[in-house]
């Protein structure tokens, strides 16, 4: 009797994350990292030699990316976050390209989703996202985890576990989308103080969301102790401190005959011993 497959371990507080993205929109968001992903993927698709028609935007909060999509692709489909539901109910073989900005970094089973979006591509349909990756606030982290271990005996989990640059490559792969692609676009933002980041971060619809997240308010000694500790370290000569967001792209092709493939083991027509003799000569 075959048993059913290991379920991915739940991180992410979904639902909390759709409430929290929500009041952000209603509030006026701060969009200046979605933005700047928006434009950067609109350049990275002008380098790409190839039509695309059917369109979906996965999970990017707001319309900023569908909207500047629809300039360019006659159909352009957006999927908002739907609570804490993962599914995407994409038709198999239904689409050309797949993107989502700033929103594979709250998935709890990333490979999964992954594995979704390479059923519904076409063959040599793309599939290009940019998610947060693992060294974003790194900087609140560390001021966080020194105030608290000073001041409360222990560290509770505040920042995301993001994910690392390495093992995207792996997960694309692992989904079977050919040819993955990675690169990091690092983005260092300068605030009067670790509070005018945290009201940015609320602003993002980003504050945590992680399941094991502490349910009772920060003390007020700690937030200070935290904002002085962060002055103390990441300012700049100004008295303004610095914060990192790091950018992951991944891009990945579904499987396509006319799509370049690696040589078979074996199938080379030099010996690899040949071959060094030759560069010594």
């Amino acid at each position: 009797m075959a048993s059913n497959p290991p379920q991915a371990p739940v991180l992410f507080d979904r639902s909390l994350l759709h409430v929290r993205q929500n009041r952000a929109l209603r509030g006026g968001a701060a969009t200046f990292l979605l933005d700047r992903v928006a434009e950067d993927l609109g350049g990275r698709l002008n380098a790409v030699l190839r039509e695309f028609s059917d369109v979906v935007d996965v999970w990017t909060p707001g319309e900023i990316l569908a909207n500047a999509l629809r300039k360019r692709f006659k159909s352009v489909t957006h999927i908002g976050l739907q609570q804490s539901d993962e599914r995407l109910a994409l038709e198999p073989d239904s689409l050309d390209l797949v993107v989502s900005a700033l929103a594979f970094q709250f998935v709890n089973d990333l490979p999964g989703v992954l594995a979704q979006i390479r059923r519904a591509l076409r063959p040599d349909g793309l599939l290009l996202a940019a998610m947060i990756g693992g060294d974003t606030l790194t900087e609140l982290r560390q001021a966080f985890a020194a105030a608290e271990a000073e001041l409360e005996g222990g560290v509770s989990p505040r920042v995301a576990p993001f994910a690392d640059l390495r093992d995207i490559g792996a997960l694309m792969q692992r989904a079977g989308l050919a040819l993955p692609v990675t690169d990091v676009d690092r983005v260092v933002i300068r605030y009067d103080s670790a509070f005018a980041l945290m009201a940015d971060l609320r602003r993002m619809g980003a504050t945590n969301v992680l399941v094991e997240r502490r349910r009772t308010p920060t003390r007020r000694a700690t937030l200070l102790r935290m904002a002085q500790i962060y002055a103390e370290r990441f300012a700049d000569a100004d008295g303004r401190i610095r914060a990192t967001f790091e950018v992951i792209w991944l891009s990945g092709w579904a499987p396509h005959e006319s799509q370049q493939k690696p040589l078979r083991p074996g199938s080379a027509r030099i010996g690899l011993e040949e071959a060094v003799k030759n560069r010594k000569a």
